[in-house]
């Protein structure tokens, strides 16, 4: 069972910057794919970026690209969303989630912290 723990969220304004963490449970996550997922309210959750814990295979969805960056720290167990120039359309609230490598199915999902961006 892998615990997820976000922290980092908070209120700014537009062009600002935020760091997000992650904070997984387990020691030895090497199987695993590190996702970044947000909702807004009223809004389907949607894909922000993902790493896998070896550090392969970034990915970020196209209406962050150039603008968040997700890293991970394997010695504190925790991965990372620098968020850079944020809009107010980032508004949300952001979740860490883990899958095990070969599966689809995002299985371990963090509380989720919000991220308010004023114009």
């Amino acid at each position: 069972q892998v615990q997820l723990v976000e922290s980092g969220g908070g209120l700014v304004q537009a062009g600002d910057s935020l760091r997000l963490a992650c904070a997984a449970s387990e020691d030895t996550l090497t199987n695993y794919r590190m996702g970044w997922f947000r909702q807004a309210p009223g809004k389907e959750r949607e894909f922000v970026a993902a790493v896998n814990w070896n550090g392969g295979n970034i990915l970020y969805a196209d209406s962050v690209q150039g603008r968040f960056t997700i890293s991970k720290d394997n010695a504190k167990n925790t991965v990372y969303l620098q968020m850079n120039s944020l809009k107010p359309d980032d508004t949300a609230v952001y979740s860490c989630a883990a899958r095990v490598l070969g599966t689809t199915q995002y299985r371990y999902w963090g509380q989720g912290t919000q991220v308010t961006v004023s114009s």
